[in-house]
Formats: C-alpha cells, structure tokens, sequence
C-alpha cells in the first residue's frame, strides 16, 4: 500500500470530494502486481495456556495489525460472532492518526483493524487462527505482500491480560510445531489508543470488489476462510455503519 502522490491528494480531499471520485482515485496506489500470493497454511487449534475461555463474556475487544487493512477487516467481517471490525491506526499520537500521516512509515501507527466479538459465538482462539493463517502472513516483518513499512508490521494490540497472554502462549506454540517455514515475527503489544480510520477506508473490500488490489490481494484471503473455517464463515459481512466512521 504504497502511497503515491495521487492518493495523497485523494486523502487530504476525502471529506469534500464525491465517494466516486474518491474510490477511482484510491484503487489506484495499491501495487497490485508486486503482490505474493500466501499459501494456504492449516494450523493447530490453540491449547494449553493459548486456549483461552471467556465464560459469561458477552462483549470483547481486540486490535489486529497485519498489512493493509481492508483486507484483514474484510476477512473478520465475514466470522460468525464478530459483531464490528473497524479499520484504524494504532500504535501512534493522535495528531498522526490519519491516512496520509501514517503513510510516511513514520508514525509509529500501525494499520490495523479493532475487532468486537461475543466470546459465546466466536473464541478468542478461533479470531488467533484465523488472523494467523487467513488474514495476513505472520513471517513478514514490516511488509504485508507488496506493502512495505512499520505501518504494515504483523501485531496483536491486547489489552486484556487473558487475551495478551494467551496470544504469546500461541506464537509460542506455532513456533514449537514450526507452523511456518520462517519463524512468526507478531509482536503482542498494549496499552495504546485506537483510531478509527477515515470513512472512506471503512468496508472497502465490499464496496470495491472490482479494485485490482482488492482482487488479487483480498478476495482470496475471504475465500481462504470460507473454505478453512466455514462453520466461522457468514456469507453476508457485518459492516461498519457510517455513523460510527469519521
């Protein structure tokens, strides 16, 4: 998600410009042919320490960072019990919680997405296999396929004690059974405020099917879930209303 200079333009006039010119104008940045296709990596359900339980939760939060976030949102809005998944930043101030600011690589943010989930409905553990193995490749530092920089690093932001512990618990045990042919390089991190990301980021891969990037780098990633974790899978998305959305 490199941004080039026609996609500045198009965040800094977001807010004034039609939806239409800004999806034209958006989908063009995304270098969609540099992109890696990731293979399809089966993975153990978490045990032990990893296993986390929830009983009596009805309402849990989490922050994912693993590349560009309209694919990862698009993927946890398709998970049975996931009841919002908001595109954002994390990791840095307020002042450069924008898209043209985080772009730099110089923020210290994190494009990432805040899922809200019943625990009742969809585990903590099931969200951990799924954004390990479907969402985003977890042996890439600082790079998500074609998107280089800090702002596409591979994070897990919990603030919950169960929810940070049982995520080392888990890089732990994929590293122990060598899930993957490279070690995992995830950081668990906490303690930082999430921001919400512009409106015209939110539900991207739904409403632009047709984007280049979105094809070749996202589509597949909703498809892997479908076909991995279909009692997880819901056809229709849960989207993020615009009202919540600045």
């Amino acid at each position: 998600m490199k941004i080039a200079m026609d996609k500045l333009m198009a965040g800094s006039i977001a807010a004034v410009i039609a939806a239409m010119t800004i999806t034209a104008v958006i989908s063009l940045d995304r270098p969609a042919q540099a992109a890696t296709a990731q293979a399809l990596v089966t993975l153990p359900a978490p045990s032990a320490a990893a296993d986390l339980k929830q009983p009596g939760v009805q309402r849990a939060q989490v922050v994912f960072a693993g590349g560009c976030f309209w694919g990862v949102q698009g993927v946890f809005q398709h998970i049975n019990g996931v009841d919002n998944a908001v595109s954002g930043y994390i990791g840095g101030s307020a002042g450069d919680a924008s898209y043209t600011r985080v772009g730099s690589g110089g923020t210290g943010h994190a494009e990432a997405v805040q899922v809200t989930y019943d625990p009742s409905k969809v585990s903590y553990g099931q969200l951990m296999q799924v954004f390990f193995s479907v969402a985003h490749d977890p042996t890439q530092l600082n790079r998500q396929g074609p998107d280089r920089g800090t702002q596409y690093r591979s994070a897990v932001f919990a603030d919950d004690a169960g929810q940070r512990d049982a995520t080392q618990a888990y890089i732990a045990q994929l590293q122990r059974a060598k899930a993957f042919s490279a070690p995992v390089v995830t950081t668990v991190e906490g303690g930082k405020r999430f921001y919400p990301a512009e409106g015209y980021h939110q539900n991207y891969l739904t409403l632009h099917p047709e984007s280049m990037y979105i094809r070749i780098n996202d589509l597949p990633k909703v498809e892997a879930l479908k076909r991995q974790y279909p009692a997880l899978y819901r056809d229709k998305p849960r989207l993020v209303s615009t009202l919540s959305a600045r």
